[in-house]
């Protein structure tokens, strides 16, 4: 039997596989609020017979994205249009939904990738000025963000609970808070990013502290029912940044505030980072936080191959596998790996026709009542 293809728990939400769509940004709301491509988009990979969809960043408040085109949920009007979404996403498949809620920081005001991905100085059109702990630039010869006070940060905080809010009337099942690739809670935990002198910043407890304080309002805003997890970048791949103890340390903080599980990434906060790439380069730190934190996790990065994800979960290596890119290329991975593994994978029926003759029991019919 197919480990991959057996159910998981994350808190009270049963998963019908170990298969994650990892988020990823579109840039292409306007407004934050999302249009008729996210409605392709994300019920293409509702379709895909992964166990969980979390859907891209989206920003808590407007000069919280990291583009003009970033998704928000933020306003009444991003929170309409998304209701549209989830309707009809809920009324077509089963899988379980999520959303991924952060900040940018200081990696805000940027273009989209396709056009060049640069910073948007404040005094350009579609620009703003970005905020972060402190006011230190993410690269060299771009704008400085602002660093934020007391004030800002409560406006933060009541930012992420409202958000989780707004998450809740939607009928997510799930929330991801995003403590990862270089953005503003990211940027809280870095040395690199974070030089503040006050209860905030120095020490590794006091660089975890705005972290863990949103985490505390997103999960008493969120019903209690619906886990909440955070997605963290276990390394900057720095010299003198953020590290894999760090990353161990900041997980068992967040199990004890209630966190269901950690989606494990790494890097982001420097262009100085020198990544040593390669297939499931970044199992290795999932592995670590799953053997000595012991929540559930999720393993994330270059994981392409049916047979990878099949001996990372058989072998304990983590609870989960999220595919990014390469499930946008093959929106129809989870079930190429079924065929693979030979195990079974929800399909609609109108696609049933498109099973290879060799594999008779490759679909098996969707059960909206999984979660």
């Amino acid at each position: 039997m197919s480990q991959l293809f057996s159910p998981l728990a994350i808190g009270r939400l049963q998963l019908a596989n170990r298969i994650v769509v990892a988020p990823m940004c579109q840039y292409s709301a306007v407004d934050g609020t999302p249009g008729d491509w996210h409605l392709i988009h994300l019920g293409q990979l509702a379709l895909s017979g992964a166990g969980l969809l979390i859907l891209e960043a989206t920003a808590v408040t407007a000069e919280g994205r990291i583009t003009p085109g970033d998704l928000g949920l933020y306003s009444d009007a991003n929170e309409a249009s998304l209701a549209r979404v989830f309707a009809a996403l809920r009324a077509q498949s089963p899988v379980a939904l999520a959303m991924q809620i952060g900040h940018a920081g200081r990696k805000g005001s940027s273009r989209a990738p396709w056009d060049g991905g640069a910073q948007i100085r404040s005094d350009e059109p579609g620009g703003w000025p970005t905020l972060a702990p402190s006011a230190l630039p993410h690269a060299s010869g771009e704008e400085a963000p602002l660093a934020l006070d007391k004030a800002g940060l409560a406006r933060l905080r009541e930012a992420f609970a409202a958000t989780a809010r707004r998450a809740a009337r939607l009928g997510l099942d799930g929330l991801e808070i995003h403590a990862a690739h270089g953005y503003l809670l990211h940027q809280f935990l870095s040395p690199l990013a974070n030089q503040r002198a006050d209860e905030y910043g120095g020490s590794l407890e006091n660089r975890m502290r705005f972290p863990l304080e949103v985490f505390d309002v997103v999960r008493a805003a969120f019903p209690a029912e619906r886990p909440v997890w955070a997605r963290v970048s276990a390394t900057d791949w720095v010299d003198g940044g953020w590290d894999l103890e760090s990353t161990l340390a900041l997980a068992q903080a967040l199990k004890e505030r209630g966190c269901a599980a950690i989606h494990v990434s790494s890097g982001g906060i420097s262009p100085l980072q020198a990544i040593r790439l390669g297939p499931g380069y970044q199992l290795p730190f999932a592995q670590r936080v799953k053997a000595e934190v012991g929540l559930p996790t999720i393993a994330v990065g270059l994981i392409t191959e049916a047979e990878q994800a099949e001996a990372i979960i058989a072998n304990g290596e983590a609870d989960a596998v999220a595919l990014a890119r390469a499930m946008l290329y093959d929106p129809h991975w989870p079930w190429h790996a079924a065929a693979k593994l030979g195990a079974q994978v929800v399909a609609p029926r109108q696609y049933w026709r498109s099973q290879p003759r060799e594999f008779k029991n490759l679909f098996k019919d969707a059960h909206f009542g999984q979660r």
